[in-house]
């Protein structure tokens, strides 16, 4: 079968369209063939060496797809289940070997596709404003990057929850994205300074800002925050943060400072079913729109990474084998 592999870190060049075995079902096991394959940022950081992994490796964390095997003692899919999952390296491929234990039995009505592209963004975004901050009715948040994968995601599920959403962005065309999912307003942070934005429409500040962009925002986003505000840092796209001093916190009214993770919001089994199940559930309802017009060729994952990590691209992104 065909893989996206990397025996080396870089650039998207290092990317190699492959032939390897394909997997067989171990005990506990099930094999998904990969309808489609999610590309997150994440594997951005894994390919340019920034999250250390065992070389060489087949990338990719999140996929949608059908059961084609199952190993000993599975008793959560069969085969011909319509199945999504997340946090398994291995997805850039026409076949994965997934434990049975993180595969969720797609609702009726949701495709392959969906699940793919809901699963990593989708729960990321529904553990940031249901546990991280549970946003209410009353609450402000800011949401950097609000045209991105998780961020539109992000918005539809704040406003769900009745909070008041301000969203940052790079260019026109994502401002609308961002106001059709929901951001009350939307800064320009390429033409506005978002600290003076977020002060001037708020006057207090917010009560969280989620930041999925790292270097470049991270600083700022701290002037951003209502007394005992949060700071949720889930990313750094523009780059990781230097050292910093927990002194101001303090400084700056008693602040509080996260780095969470998806992991550790799916730990169990039945946390995974939760959220996920939540999120599923909401797509099949309407009530949650995905964005997924970019796809693009399992060979053609080089092309994407630069489409991403150059900006190009709103919502998901999609590898299809």
């Amino acid at each position: 079968m065909k893989a996206v592999r990397m025996h080396a870190p870089g650039g998207p060049e290092v990317l190699t369209y492959e032939d390897v075995p394909e997997p067989q079902p171990k005990a506990g096991e099930a094999i998904v063939k990969v309808d489609a394959a999610g590309l997150n940022y994440i594997d951005v950081y894994y390919r340019s060496g920034l999250y250390k992994a065992e070389l060489p490796m087949t990338l990719g964390l999140e996929a949608g797809g059908t059961v084609t095997a199952v190993g000993p003692n599975v008793t959560e899919v069969k085969v011909g289940d319509k199945v999504a999952y997340t946090g398994v390296a291995g997805a850039y491929a026409q076949y994965a070997a997934v434990p049975a234990q993180r595969l969720v039995v797609l609702p009726a009505g949701v495709s392959t596709k969906q699940g793919a592209a809901a699963m990593l963004q989708g729960m990321t975004a529904h553990y940031l404003a249901c546990s991280t901050y549970p946003l209410k009715k009353g609450d402000t948040c800011l949401i950097h990057a609000a045209a991105g994968g998780v961020g539109l995601l992000l918005c539809q599920i704040a406003k769900m929850r009745g909070a008041r959403v301000i969203g940052t962005v790079s260019t026109e065309d994502k401002a609308k994205l961002a106001r059709e999912a929901g951001a009350d307003e939307v800064i320009l942070y390429t033409k506005q300074d978002f600290e003076a934005e977020v002060k001037r429409l708020t006057g207090k500040g917010v009560q969280v800002v989620y930041d999925s962009v790292g270097k470049t925002t991270f600083d700022k986003g701290f002037n951003c925050l209502a007394l005992r505000g949060l700071m949720v840092l889930y990313g750094q796209s523009s780059g990781p943060i230097g050292p910093f001093d927990p002194q101001v916190l303090n400084a700056k009214g008693s602040l509080f400072l996260t780095r969470p993770s998806l992991v550790h919001h799916v730990a169990t089994r039945d946390e995974l079913l939760l959220r996920a199940g939540d999120v599923l559930g909401w797509i099949r309802d309407g009530k949650l729109r995905l964005r997924t017009e970019f796809e693009f060729a399992l060979k053609d994952a080089a092309e994407a990474h630069r489409a991403l990590e150059g900006r190009k691209t709103t919502g998901k992104v999609l590898l299809i084998p």
